[in-house]
């Protein structure tokens, strides 16, 4: 029958075992008691003499990029690649956001980062922050990006810089400041030419105006939420573009038990598909609006229109869970005592006594190190290399 044999460093020491086998580690089990194993298997095959039988004990040495500093509450806690705290070494602070610039650590080094939305970094200096406007000739949007003369950087929506107007519009100034002048009644074939809606006095039809099209006045064009679906000159526009069965867009029917209201973007818009309610936002005159929300999961509108979820816990994430409100601790804490009034009080990344979740307990005697939510272990012969006994 095969068996498996180990050695032991101490007694009533923990000791993962590793068989490194076909070029692969093999996790092989651990020992409570030096003379009492805890893996025999029938099946388990005898190593070859080539093959190593490598033990592991508690380590209490911090792995590479960790390390404990006078203000650490537990040791091997401080992240050096990544504390903004302890940057690199322990009491390197990086400089705290301010204006335009921010910081962050990055492998032990403090790195300024722009927001890219309103400064940018372009000559690499620290020393003088984010130098740089994205709204500029010389970097529009990005760094490097310079405008020629005739097309000066503009922003053409929120926050989009570019070089002068899209194809077909041209730039006119206020906001948005490019315009389509074929059809802009405000800016018909050149800026600032307004279209005058009674044309040139003659009646119109039912919903209809004069205005701009092929960038010359006088065309005949629907008011705002309605068209001319029949296509009957004589009668105007006689459809309203808020209805079941026109939303939008003529035909445009909406599916049974849905409504045609304006939407956030006061839009026409068949609402609400299967899986969202309907959470009204109001009307003016016949025409209402309002927005589709998953009462299941939306936390400003969770179980109902308008509840919305809020705890401000410590180191807690809010949520809506099933249309119920509720909150989940955020990576590497840990809500150990049950109070629910001080959140996520345990930090579990580092807590030796809560490495990793609640109740999960290194080996204090041999003062072994929690780091990222796991009990340190390292090669037996390497910590006696060390210096240090095995534990």
């Amino acid at each position: 029958m095969l068996r498996t044999t180990a050695r032991f460093c101490a007694s009533l020491t923990p000791i993962v075992f590793v068989l490194l086998a076909c070029g692969r580690e093999v996790l092989v089990g651990e020992v409570i008691e030096a003379g009492a194993p805890s893996f025999t298997s029938g099946d388990a095959a005898i190593p070859d003499e080539g093959d190593d039988l490598r033990p592991y004990c508690a380590s209490s040495r911090c792995p590479p990029g960790h390390t404990t500093c006078p203000t650490s509450q537990f040791i091997c806690d401080v992240d050096l690649r990544t504390d903004m705290n302890n940057c690199g070494e322990c009491g390197n602070m990086c400089p705290t956001a301010g204006g335009t610039d921010q910081y962050i650590c990055a492998e032990g080094r403090c790195v300024l980062s722009c927001r890219p939305s309103s400064a940018l970094d372009c000559d690499g200096i620290p020393d003088n922050g984010c130098e740089a406007k994205p709204l500029s000739n010389d970097n529009c949007g990005y760094c490097g990006n310079k405008c020629p003369a005739d097309k000066p950087c503009i922003d053409r929506g929120i926050q989009d810089y570019a070089c002068g107007c899209k194809p077909g519009e041209i730039y006119c100034g206020g906001f948005p400041p490019c315009r389509a002048p074929a059809d802009d009644d405000a800016n018909c074939g050149a800026c600032g030419n307004a279209c005058p809606p009674e044309g040139d006095g003659s009646e119109a039809p039912s919903n209809t105006y004069f205005g701009c099209s092929d960038s010359k006045c006088g065309a005949l064009k629907c008011v705002a939420m309605t068209a001319d679906c029949d296509g009957a000159a004589q009668n105007g526009c006689e459809t309203v573009l808020v209805d079941e069965n026109n939303c939008g867009a003529c035909g445009n029917k909406c599916q049974d038990g849905m409504k045609c209201l304006l939407n956030e973007f006061q839009m026409p818009q068949c609402m609400c598909p299967e899986g969202l309610t309907l959470c009204p936002g109001g009307c003016i005159g016949d025409v209402c609006f309002g927005s589709c929300k998953d009462l299941s999961s939306d936390e400003y509108n969770c179980g109902g229109c308008g509840t919305a979820c809020s705890y401000n816990l410590t180191n807690a994430d809010e949520a809506c869970v099933y249309g119920k409100c509720d909150w989940s601790c955020i990576p590497g804490w840990g809500d150990c005592n049950g109070n629910r009034d001080d959140g996520c009080e345990t930090n579990i990344a580092s807590d030796p006594k809560n490495c990793g979740g609640c109740g999960i307990v290194c080996n204090g005697i041999a003062g072994q190190a929690c780091v990222d939510g796991q009990c340190m272990v390292e090669p037996c012969d390497e910590i006696q290399d060390a210096g240090e006994p095995a534990r």
